[in-house]
């Protein structure tokens, strides 16, 4: 049993891999744009993209690396933006509010006290 924080978060992850797959195959997003432009772009999209599915499974089996893997995962969407439009901050509203809401729950104090004591 893991706390709501946690789980809300470990959803979020599930769903935001589907959508950076997605933004993978799409050359109008950052993560596809990103694989066509730069050298290092195909290896960035899938690591990005596993970054959210293990950070979800491993986190869900209460493994610390499933915790630090969500936290990059987390915060992959700025370093895309930052690497596509110069700003942390994508131009749609709705992402950035899915953005920050998984950052906040992974680095909510209930969630980082439960990972302490329950993960290992």
């Amino acid at each position: 049993m893991q706390p709501q924080t946690l789980q809300i978060a470990t959803w979020l992850l599930y769903i935001n891999g589907f959508f950076a797959l997605a933004n993978f195959m799409d050359t109008q997003m950052e993560i596809g744009y990103i694989r066509t432009v730069y050298t290092f772009g195909p290896i960035y999209g899938i690591v990005v993209i596993a970054a959210h599915a293990l950070g979800g499974l491993l986190m869900a089996n209460e493994l610390k690396i499933g915790y630090a893997i969500a936290l990059v995962a987390a915060f992959s969407p700025f370093v895309s933006n930052l690497i596509v439009h110069r700003t942390l901050v994508p131009y749609s509203f709705l992402n950035v509010v899915f953005d920050v809401a998984l950052c906040a729950l992974l680095l909510h104090n209930q969630s980082r006290s439960h990972q302490k004591v329950w993960f290992h």
